[in-house]
């Protein structure tokens, strides 16, 4: 049975929609979907479980549709997936413990750094450039670092696993985003499984948030495909400065 209204669901709907899509090109989908289920009456953290469920439809569906296009091998990437989805076990279980608030309060400048990168760094396209770290050293570091952030907080987990891919995996844009999609689905994954026992996820809610997200996703996901670069980085721009600034916002 459905946790909500009707109407409230056609809205959550369609922010699950939205949300897809734009996780599929660029992340920052969570900034659609979480204010909405606060509004719809979710407390907090019943509104991040419940968003955990809702992008595993998505990133699932962009992970296969860029796995298709011949973007990312997701069986070369299993390894990488299982270390997010155990390190975002471990930061969603350290929630009631660490001091996050720090994070937050240094995570708005952090996005807008991450915007201020994207949208000023001469030579980012969809070519490969110069590896900076060795697979091993970015596995031990990188991966298990987004995880774990997307299992304590996740807003923008999906900006900073494609800045590491970027910045120091040499990864051209659209293959970033392609690589991007397995690590995030693990996480949220690992995230919602640990939330599942400290947390009351509106499952039926959820799942029907994760239909609309897979429509979205396969749309962003052929787009995103289709013009590369020259759609990725503007909206991983925007979503990224729009994050830090709704996040800079929360705190007055």
């Amino acid at each position: 049975m459905l946790e909500v209204g009707f109407e409230t669901l056609l809205l959550l709907l369609a922010a699950g929609f939205v949300a897809g899509f734009m996780d599929a090109v660029a992340g920052g989908g969570g900034l659609v979907t979480l204010p909405i289920l606060l509004l719809a009456g979710a407390n907090p953290l019943t509104a991040l479980a419940t968003n955990k469920i809702q992008g595993l439809f998505g990133t699932a569906t962009a992970a296969l549709a860029y796995a298709r296009g011949g973007h990312v091998n997701l069986r070369d990437q299993s390894g990488l997936a299982a270390i997010a989805f155990v390190a975002s076990i471990a930061g969603a279980l350290l929630v009631s413990v660490l001091p996050t608030d720090w994070i937050r309060l240094i995570l708005p400048v952090l996005l807008i750094g991450i915007a201020v990168f994207f949208a000023t760094k001469k030579g980012l396209g969809d070519l490969d450039r110069a590896r900076r770290i060795s697979p091993a050293l970015f596995a031990a570091t990188m991966v298990p670092l987004c995880g774990a952030y997307d299992g304590l907080l996740g807003p923008g987990a999906g900006s900073f696993y494609m800045l590491a891919f970027v910045s120091l995996a040499g990864y051209g844009i659209l293959k970033a985003t392609a690589h991007t999609k397995l690590l995030n689905l693990t996480s949220n994954a690992g995230a919602l499984l640990a939330f599942a026992f400290v947390a009351t996820p509106w499952w039926f809610t959820g799942i029907a948030m994760g239909l609309a997200q897979v429509a979205g996703a396969h749309a962003g996901a052929r787009l995103a495909q289709k013009k590369g670069a020259s759609l990725i980085k503007p909206l991983l721009v925007i979503t990224s400065v729009t994050l830090g600034l709704k996040l800079l916002w929360d705190m007055v």
